[in-house]
């Protein structure tokens, strides 16, 4: 019985996403400028991938894709922060914002990264997860109270600093800002799940 109800809860959450109506889908190749294509050819050679996510729709405005892709080649893969706690901070800003796709991109890689699977779960429900490393519990108090206050308090930006120093608190909060802007492009423009994979975060309660 908890199995059918299951199936029935993320078929309603699927039938329900906003995400079945693509707003901004792939452009056809006949319709791309030669700004656009500029920004695909950029795009590939820095990622070695085809454009996916956020940067489809983004592709409308060439210049912010590739301004965007470059601020993200940077925050993805060389920031001060390792792969484990950057994957946490992505996660948590996913989940604010119920960002599906990119949930579905980055939950298995922070489960690689090595963020533990209570951990993502608690987050994924909304919960502060108890426990967390120590590293991980400055990094949720940052980002909880910047995006629930707009502000930090002493004591958590001295604590911040204390643990990854100056340019580990920006990276922070680079990564928090840049995946706010890719969950508010994806939320806009509805983009669907990859190859029709069921939405993995309930809504919040309004």
């Amino acid at each position: 019985m908890r199995a059918l109800e299951l199936a029935v809860l993320v078929f309603t959450l699927a039938s329900a996403s906003p995400f079945a109506q693509d707003r901004m889908p792939p452009i056809p190749a006949d319709r791309l400028s030669d700004a656009q294509k500029r920004a695909i050819d950029e795009f590939k050679a820095a990622r070695s991938a085809e454009l996916s996510g956020p940067f489809v729709p983004m592709l409308r405005s060439p210049e912010v894709m590739s301004r965007a892709r470059a601020m993200g080649d940077y925050l993805r893969f060389r920031s001060a922060l390792p792969p484990r706690l950057s994957e946490f901070v992505i996660l948590l800003i996913a989940r604010q914002w119920t960002q599906q796709y990119e949930w579905n991109a980055h939950e298995p890689l922070a489960r690689q990264a090595g963020v533990s699977a209570a951990t993502i779960t608690s987050i994924a429900e909304g919960r502060r997860p108890a426990p967390m490393t120590d590293d991980e519990d400055v990094l949720y108090t940052l980002i909880d109270e910047v995006v629930r206050n707009h502000s930090v308090s002493d004591a958590t930006y001295a604590r911040a600093v204390g643990r990854f120093g100056e340019p580990g608190v920006i990276d922070t909060l680079g990564i928090a800002g840049y995946y706010t802007m890719l969950s508010m492009v994806m939320n806009t423009a509805r983009t669907p799940l990859p190859g029709g994979a069921p939405p993995q975060l309930a809504p919040f309660p309004r």
